[in-house]
């Protein structure tokens, strides 16, 4: 007996599973290397202001937001798939760390950096779990809708933050979306002039240049204008605004998380939280991504590389990393070949930070409060908002749900919540698979099945399709449909089932079609399936429930399964049947087949050039 011939395995297979880089490491080439680079410094100069104002929304030290952005983004960029995802700080992750971590700590203090860095390494620890056990197509499940409503309620909140610091009001830290704004409101006549003309002439800044400057990078543009008029303020004899303070000009100092089993019990839902928001941002970016570039993605790869980033992360200064629309977009459209344009920006960015880190003593806190407006503003998608209102109340719920819950409770309850919403939508929608009537058009000469309620069906005969997969959740409604047919037509017991569309069988299922299967014999007639999928066939066999419904029930095509079940029916009742639906009924003696309606409405599922399916009869 000769052996099986196998596939040769590559000798650097395990190597490159290991060490992915080597998967795309060949197209590195000179011309890669210097787009690459080009790409790398782009995004260096934009991470540099995202990244204090990502760590101001975090409760974080301005620094480590910049911390954030390189050693996590080297480690993403080298263990993940995406050739042009740039990992590092993002506004979602930021404003999620502030509320979970602000309930343990103060924000800024030592005790809640170790905290962030704790709850970092959690998050990196599941992801890395999820993407060992292959469970990459999680973050499928997680409603688009739920995402762009939180993110929607995350942009609401971070310029609730800071409408002390673009004020210049007496606001306490942590207080509620209705306090704060009722605050504002409530004092207006102590709003500070030259505090708010700091704010407002940055938000304008960065307005005009996105606008009309897009290739220059409008967040240092604004920040700088800021500074310079805090600088004249300060000058002329103002006090009161407040800057950021200079920044340590110093690589990512060493870092340990606490790994004490309170900590970790404290803080481990939020970090499912955080997991499941970092990686449904991650792994949409890397799709968009490419979706544009053709490339093939890993999303379990992807899992494994956001998590190792976070995990190392954690121990260089670095809170959670994600991946960054908007650097992404920026990587690809600056021309990045390959994952080296993130190293690249990371180290340039780690230079950048040693040269300019001490100007930030001259940045003002009201400055940063404009740019975080802005921020703010571009994070609503107005225009997905408009489509899902246009297309589908539930989704619609969804997010307005999810919005709500962001504003008013806990943003990791709120995600929780989200994620909920999406499951229950998709849970109540392939619990309901549509039984769709079919019946063989007479006036089309390929006789394709069609559903139009006007065309007669065979008294004997019912033909349907099932829309879906019988599992535990879908069977009830399925049945009440079966159910429905035998009360409207109960000399119709043979019923044929097109099962192409039935992806999947479990238990409850097969035993539904098993007692479906008896008691159509009981009446005198059977249950027949046509074009059954293999997988379906199999659980079947597993367990022994195909014994029940016969093997010989089952066939390759309509042309087959009619003609079969065609010689089953009651003779007596065929002879006095004047409908003639199938071919076969011209071979009985009777009358005249019916006219067909003049216009039926076919549904497209293609059949043979002669009879069904290739079955030859008399017309």
């Amino acid at each position: 007996m000769s052996a099986l011939p196998t596939k040769p395995v590559h000798p650097h297979f395990w190597l490159r599973a290991w060490l992915p880089f080597l998967r795309w490491w060949p197209r590195v080439n000179r011309d890669s290397l210097r787009d690459d680079l080009v790409a790398g410094l782009t995004g260096a100069v934009v991470v540099l202001p995202q990244g204090v104002a990502f760590a101001t929304i975090a409760g974080m030290p301005p620094e480590y937001g910049l911390y954030a952005g390189m050693v996590p983004a080297i480690i993403a960029a080298l263990f993940g798939s995406s050739w042009h995802l740039v990992s590092g700080p993002t506004t979602a992750a930021s404003i999620v760390l502030y509320s979970i971590l602000s309930l343990h700590a103060e924000p800024g203090t030592a005790e809640y950096v170790t905290l962030a860095f704790t709850l970092t390494f959690l998050v990196g620890l599941i992801q890395v779990a999820l993407g060992a056990a292959r469970l990459g197509a999680l973050v499928n499940f997680i409603s688009h809708s739920v995402v762009i409503g939180f993110t929607a309620g995350a942009a609401i909140l971070i310029a609730t933050n800071q409408v002390k610091n673009f004020f210049g009001l007496a606001i306490p830290r942590g207080s509620s979306f209705a306090t704060t704004w009722g605050t504002l409101f409530s004092h207006l006549d102590r709003i500070d002039p030259y505090v708010t003309g700091v704010a407002v002439l940055t938000l304008v800044l960065g307005v005009a240049v996105r606008r009309w400057l897009p290739r220059w990078p409008y967040m240092i543009v604004a920040m700088v204008g800021g500074s310079l008029l805090g600088v004249a303020f300060q000058v002329s004899g103002v006090h009161g605004i407040s800057t950021v303070g200079a920044l340590p000009a110093s690589l990512p100092p060493l870092s340990m998380p606490d790994l004490s089993l309170e900590n970790l019990r404290e803080l481990f839902n939020g970090a499912v939280a955080v997991t499941l928001l970092a990686l449904t941002e991650a792994v949409s970016i890397a799709r968009a991504m490419a979706l544009r570039s053709g490339q093939h993605l890993d999303g379990n790869q992807e899992f494994i590389g956001q998590g190792l980033s976070n995990l190392i992360g954690s121990f260089f200064s670095g809170y959670v990393a994600t991946g960054s629309f908007n650097r992404s977009g920026l990587n690809y459209a600056a021309g990045a070949k390959t994952p080296l344009a993130s190293v690249f920006s990371a180290l340039l960015l780690a230079l950048i930070v040693l040269l300019v880190a001490p100007l930030a003593a001259w940045l003002p806190n009201a400055a940063m409060a404009g740019v975080l407006f802005l921020v703010a503003w571009g994070l609503i998608d107005f225009h997905h908002i408009q489509q899902i209102a246009r297309t589908s109340r539930a989704e619609t719920a969804i997010l307005l749900t999810t919005f709500v819950a962001t504003l008013t409770i806990e943003l990791e309850e709120a995600i929780v919540i989200g994620v909920i919403l999406s499951l229950v939508i998709y849970l109540s929608r392939t619990s309901r698979p549509q039984v769709v009537r079919r019946v063989p058009d007479p006036q089309h000469p390929q006789r394709k099945f069609s559903r139009d309620p006007a065309l007669p069906e065979c008294p004997q005969l019912k033909l349907v399709r099932i829309d879906g997969s019988l599992f535990f959740g879908a069977v009830s409604a399925v049945r009440d449909q079966f159910h429905a047919f035998a009360q409207l037509s109960p000399s119709q017991c043979h019923l044929i089932v097109v099962a192409s569309p039935i992806n999947f069988v479990d238990v409850a299922g097969a035993e539904f079609l098993t007692t479906e299967a008896r008691q159509r014999r009981a009446q005198g007639g059977g249950l027949y399936f046509i074009q059954m999928k293999r997988a379906v066939r199999d659980t079947l066999e597993r367990g022994g429930y195909l014994d029940e419904i016969g093997a010989k029930n089952l066939f390759r095509s309509k042309g087959e399964a009619i003609a079969t079940v065609f010689n089953r029916l009651d003779p007596e009742v065929c002879r006095g049947c004047r409908l003639r639906v199938f071919l076969e009924c011209g071979q009985t003696p009777g009358s005249a087949r019916i006219p067909a309606p003049a216009r039926p409405q076919v549904d497209g599922e293609a059949g043979p050039a002669v009879g069904y399916d290739g079955h030859v009869g008399i017309a």
